[in-house]
């Protein structure tokens, strides 16, 4: 395919001439997918609704005689794998379609800590865990995503395994970030989003969740409940998660994929 690019002439006429279309170059990466898909076993936070539900409102041939599909789907903002927009935690911050794409789209971070959370399920990623990862890998520079790696996705869609409990949200237990790793993502490192393969950014038995009030107080958002994060390297992935532009909104479902060099 070409495409005419328009020049103009001294005298002010307008010509073209025709360039070769750049094709869109993935070869030198793996594609991971990120995301859990959403079917009526995906985990919520267990608080009502909680629950996501497809309904079927055409399925076969018309009369016309062409075959035809469409369904309609309930959920709340916050399950499954999700972006929470500052809003969620921080009066006048963003909504998710003030979401900026600079903050959803580039380099992430990595940080593993699946064999203390595999010791404890109530465990806080610390300053310490950050630093040390930087010791190994280099330091975060300002805008870039950070990942928590847990593991915690072997857990899903058991709700009980994968929360603590299915349905209390005052007896929750899963690994997450603690206050002070996050001061020192978002206030020192002004990194751009802050991800986890668990339920919250905030750990399970959180209850005044220091986590999201720090990060949304700087308009910095949460993703929440990713999976896959064994198949990415602890730096040099493209992250894109793209969460549907809800106007107003405190949250959504997001597709989220890692573009990991070969």
């Amino acid at each position: 395919m070409k495409i005419r690019a328009p020049i103009l002439s001294c005298a002010g006429v307008l010509l073209s001439f025709q360039l070769p279309a750049q094709p869109l170059d993935l070869q030198g990466y793996r594609l991971v997918d990120l995301t859990h898909s959403y079917n009526a076993s995906s985990v919520f936070w267990p608080s009502p609704p909680a629950h996501f539900e497809l309904e079927q409102l055409h399925f076969g041939d018309t009369s016309a005689g062409f075959f035809y599909s469409a369904n309609t789907f309930c959920m709340p903002e916050h399950g499954g794998t999700h972006l929470d927009a500052p809003i969620h935690f921080a009066r006048d911050r963003e909504t998710m379609e003030r979401v900026p794409l600079e903050r959803l789209i580039g380099p992430v971070a990595v940080i593993d800590v699946s064999d203390k959370a595999a010791k404890d399920r109530d465990y806080r990623v610390s300053a310490d865990d950050v630093l040390a990862f930087e010791a190994k890998h280099g330091r975060i520079e300002p805008g870039t995503r950070v990942l928590v790696r847990t593991d915690w996705s072997r857990h899903w869609p058991d709700a009980t395994a994968y929360l603590g409990h299915a349905t209390d949200a005052g007896k929750l237990h899963f690994p997450a970030y603690g206050a002070e790793a996050a001061r020192l993502l978002v206030e020192e490192r002004k990194i751009a989003l802050l991800g986890i393969d668990t339920a919250s950014i905030d750990y399970g038995p959180a209850t005044d969740f220091p986590v999201h009030r720090i990060a949304a107080a700087a308009n910095v958002p949460g993703l929440e409940n990713v999976t896959g994060l064994e198949a990415l390297p602890p730096r040099g992935a493209i992250l894109v998660a793209l969460p549907m532009k809800i106007e107003g909104g405190s949250g959504g479902p997001t597709r989220v994929v890692a573009l990991v060099p070969r």
